[in-house]
């Protein structure tokens, strides 16, 4: 008896991928959370930058409180990467700028106009790093479930920190680990296992945004990641809820995985391939389930349905 294609387990036609209105609803709502949280440090430092500033009398006092020039200069317009090129006249002359054309202006408001035009900067710094939320927060819900599936069939995991670079083993309270994790580990019949977010993998030559690979993580290298043979399967995560750029994400996740089908092919092996995301349109969910159905996909689930995602996560775990 023919085994089970992956897909079928939690997928009967192609509408079950399409993506509700209320799951796009709440996505909306997630993204909006996400960003106030985002928000949060900044607001709090316009508070901080309000009580030093109210300590001068005029816009001009300003210039000599050493310890706000860094928010001086974010008021100014200055960003965090564009101030590692200014020579100090620059920076001096950006304030200046400042208190003569806005803050004198304001007469006595001027603390005022300072906090709006700081936040105004920080907003377009948050803006910046908004961009990719969608892709942030699909990554920490896939992670979430992985860990879950884990936990649940009784395996025990190791989990890469995204900013110490170093893997650490599970533990008893894992809440929030999400947060700063890049990578998971995990044995399947006495074989070790890697999942591994946004690889460049060198025969691809492209960054892929999950890859698992046969390998510990002690034996993780550069040298592994050459070895097409390390490559168990590879997927795109495309987290975007805008029901606008639907096409758009899927028009780049179905380029990433035909060229990762392409550059296996040429050494003779056919990793697992997938796809997993959170805006999927009517057309579109047309033509994943043609790829399903001819081979090209092995599995795809989206993001915003919980069954789907547990489904393929107990799939991931499994190979």
């Amino acid at each position: 008896m023919a085994r089970l294609k992956p897909y079928l387990q939690h997928l009967i036609s192609s509408d079950d991928l399409v993506t509700t209105y209320e799951a796009t609803r709440s996505g909306f709502v997630s993204l909006a959370l996400e960003k106030n949280r985002q928000a949060t440090p900044f607001v709090a430092q316009a508070r901080a930058l309000k009580v030093f500033a109210s300590q001068a009398k005029t816009p001009s006092e300003l210039v000599d409180m050493e310890d706000i020039q860094p928010a001086l200069l974010t008021a100014a317009g200055v960003s965090d990467k564009a101030v590692k090129y200014l020579q100090q006249q620059d920076k001096v002359q950006a304030i200046q700028g400042l208190i003569k054309n806005f803050l004198e202006p304001a007469g006595a408001h001027f603390v005022e106009e300072l906090v709006f035009r700081f936040l105004l900067t920080r907003g377009d710094t948050l803006g910046g790093s908004m961009r990719n939320v969608g892709g942030i927060l699909a990554q920490r819900k896939l992670t979430r479930t992985i860990i879950s599936t884990l936990k649940v069939t009784g395996k025990s995991y190791h989990w890469l920190h995204s900013t110490t670079k170093t893997w650490a083993q599970m533990l008893d309270n894992d809440s929030d680990i999400e947060l700063y994790l890049r990578g998971l580990s995990w044995q399947q019949n006495d074989q070790h296992r890697a999942l591994i977010y946004n690889l460049t993998v060198p025969l691809v030559s492209n960054n892929i945004d999950l890859c698992l690979l046969n390998c510990s993580p002690q034996s993780l290298s550069p040298a592994i990641y050459k070895l097409p043979s390390s490559y168990i399967a590879l997927g795109e995560l495309k987290g975007g809820i805008d029901p606008a750029g639907a096409d758009e994400h899927w028009k780049t996740a179905r380029t990433a995985l035909n060229r990762i089908q392409n550059a296996f092919s040429k050494v003779n092996l056919i990793p697992h391939t997938f796809f997993i995301g959170a805006a999927i349109e009517k057309k579109m969910a047309k033509e994943i389930w043609s790829q399903l159905e001819d081979g090209t996909l092995e599995n795809v689930a989206n993001l915003t349905n919980d069954n789907q995602m547990v489904s393929i996560s107990r799939w991931l775990c499994s190979l």
